[in-house]
This record gives C-alpha cells, sequence and structure tokens, in this order.
C-alpha cells in the first residue's frame, strides 16, 4: 500500500470533520442491550433496515436469551422468527452456527478482539467492527456498501475490496478517529451520496468529492 501523504491526510481529516458537524451524535440504531445481542442484530442487518432488525430481535432474545439457548433452537422456528430479515435460511444458520461458535469456545462470551470475532462462522470484518466500536467502544472502522461507496466518491479510496478500504481508512485517520469514520460515512451514503441518485446540490462535501456522474437537482 503506498504511503500516505500529508495533503491526503489533510483531505480525510477536512471531510471528517464536515461529516462530524453533520453528525454531532451519531451510533448504531440497532438496539441492544449486550455485545451478544448486537452481534446477532448486526449479523440480521443484512439486506435489510435497521428498523426491521429492531422488531425482530426482542422476539428472537425473548424466546433464546442466551448463546447455548440459540446454538440449540429449531432452525425451523428461528426460521419464523427472522423471516422478516430476509434471506431467513442463511440468517437462521448463521446466527445459530455463530451461537454453537460462541458456546463451545468462548463460553458464551462476545470476544472483544477483532481477530477472534471474525473466526466465529457468520461473522466478517464489517460485523466484528461494528460491535468492537459500539458495544466495546474499541476503535475500528466497519465497511459496508455506504462506505464504500462514499468512500470510493471522495477518492479517499479507489479499492473495491472492503479489507483494503478499511486498511486505507485507517491508515488515513488516527486510531482515536476509527470509530467516528463508520457510522457517519454510513448515515451520510443513507442521506445524501445515494447510490443512484446522489443529492449533489446542497452537498456539505461536493467540493471534496470527484464523482463524475453528479446530479444537478
Amino acid at each position: 500500500m503506498p504511503e500516505t501523504t500529508t495533503e491526503e491526510r489533510r483531505n480525510a481529516r477536512v471531510i471528517l470533520n464536515r461529516l462530524k458537524k453533520q453528525y454531532p451524535d451519531i451510533a448504531t440504531a440497532l438496539e441492544y442491550v449486550d455485545p451478544w445481542h448486537l452481534l446477532v442484530a448486526t449479523v440480521l442487518s443484512a439486506q435489510t433496515t435497521d428498523a426491521n432488525v429492531n422488531r425482530v430481535t426482542p422476539i428472537l432474545f425473548e424466546r433464546w436469551p442466551t448463546p447455548v439457548d440459540l446454538a440449540s433452537a429449531n432452525p425451523e422456528e428461528v426460521e419464523k422468527v427472522v423471516y422478516s430479515t430476509g434471506y431467513y435460511r442463511q440468517k437462521t444458520k448463521s446466527i445459530i452456527a455463530l451461537a454453537a461458535d460462541l458456546d463451545d469456545r468462548y463460553d458464551g462470551i462476545v470476544p472483544a478482539d477483532l481477530d477472534e470475532l471474525v473466526t466465529l462462522r457468520g461473522v466478517g470484518r464489517k460485523t466484528a467492527s461494528v460491535v468492537l466500536a459500539e458495544a466495546f467502544g474499541i476503535p475500528a472502522i466497519a465497511v459496508d456498501t455506504h462506505v464504500k461507496r462514499v468512500s470510493n466518491r471522495l477518492g479517499l479510496t479507489s479499492s473495491s475490496d472492503p479489507v483494503k478500504i478499511e486498511l486505507e481508512l485507517r491508515d488515513l485517520y488516527p486510531k482515536r478517529d476509527w470509530e467516528a469514520v463508520s457510522m457517519r460515512f454510513i448515515q451520510f451514503g443513507r442521506d445524501v451520496c445515494d447510490a443512484r441518485r446522489p443529492a449533489c446540490v446542497g452537498c456539505p462535501l461536493a467540493d471534496r468529492c470527484s464523482y463524475p456522474d453528479k446530479t444537478t437537482a
């Protein structure tokens, strides 16, 4: 990876400072009471809204409150509960396998370590990073489709690989800012920098954006 220049770091800082101004207080919209709840909720949040997940998780955790409970659950019963989140069969397999790994290897305690989290079935770097930053307050950058799109359009990275994007963003920002990056980029991607029709007119980052297909209305 090429060495980051002072100008690139300065540009990255300006971008984040403007997003901090736009979103002074921000956190995941997923509702949770502990790292275990957030871990499962984040897995379920793929390809659906956080609001949809928040309607499902209270029922899920009332039925199967601990990893050992969920690990031994009837998949068909779990499928009925998570059905509305989409991809319900795959998500059921993922959270049951995740629960089994957590129970077998960590006595049901979610590890506060990226390398350990990603060894759990169904947990990728994005999910692990969300849990680290939100539940444990450990600096981490979660790269989802919004972070990827915003980072590319703003010229912070040209990579399409989420792992490379994460590493490049880590290099651009000091560790103390890592937690501030993901949720602000995600919210900005939802509110302004839409995939199909970004709201370029009035965008607070228009002067920093190299995206060639800016909208004019």
